[in-house]
Formats: C-alpha cells, structure tokens, sequence
C-alpha cells in the first residue's frame, strides 16, 4: 500500500508540475490523496467494513497510478503537439483527457462493484462522487 502512495504522489506531482507550478501541483496532490483517505475510510466506516482498507486503498491506488501514468503520456504528447505547432493539439489533449476520466471512473465503479457487491448504477454513482471528492474538491481549493 505505502509503494502504491508513494508512486501515486511522485506521478502525481510530475502531472501537475507539467500543468501548474510545482509547488501548487505539490499541495494539490497531498490534498488528493487526503482527500482519497477520507473518502475510503469514511465509506468503509459507513459500510462496517474497516478490515478491507488496506485491500480497497491499494486496488484504488493501483488503478490511479495506471490512470497517472498514462497520463504523464498524455502530457508529453501534449508537449510534443505544442512543440510541432499541431493544429489540432487541444481537441486531442481534451479528448485523452475525457477518455482517461471516464476509464478512471470506470475502473472504481468496477473495484466498488466487486468489493461491496454493489449494483452498477450504485458503483457508479459511488466512483463519480469519489472522483469530484478526490479530484473536484482539491482543484477548487487551489483556485481560491
């Protein structure tokens, strides 16, 4: 679990520092994986379901490190676009951007599903919320 957060925050700190100015990329990626904390805590508390935090915590960071990583990618090709002055370089970054939010969001709903045996509007409905708290809520701090 402690690898899976530590690659999570070193990733994470890369995309945002491409994005942002490091320091606010820094702060916005500790407020991230805070606000994952809480989020998963809170829903296994909620759920009575304390000894599958180390389980979920890990499956979840698994899949934000693949989410980070293929994001990294799409920064660089970002980079790259911008640097070859490609005409269409926003519609692209845009498009990998959405496509890597609903996979993300997809592959929680799937964790939730087969954890909690939940039905697939519910896992879903459950992913979105934890997405807008661990994504949303950070991102509408830095803008203050």
């Amino acid at each position: 679990m402690w690898k899976a957060i530590a690659f999570y925050l070193v990733s994470g700190i890369i995309v945002e520092s491409l994005i942002a100015d490091p320091a606010d990329g820094t702060l916005e990626v500790l407020l991230r994986t805070v606000m994952a904390f809480t989020s998963i805590a809170t829903l296994l508390l909620f759920m009575r379901k304390w000894h599958y935090f180390g389980q979920l915590f890990t499956a979840i960071f698994i899949c934000e490190n693949f989410i980070m990583t293929l994001a990294i990618g799409a920064e660089v090709l970002d980079l790259v676009m911008v640097m070859e002055h490609y005409e269409h370089r926003e519609e692209v970054s845009i498009g990998l951007a959405s496509f890597l939010v609903v996979w993300y969001i997809s592959i929680i709903s799937y964790i939730l599903r087969q954890m909690f045996s939940f039905r697939m509007s519910i896992s879903i409905i459950a992913a979105f919320s934890y997405f807008v708290l661990t994504y949303g809520l950070p991102m509408m701090f830095m803008d203050i």
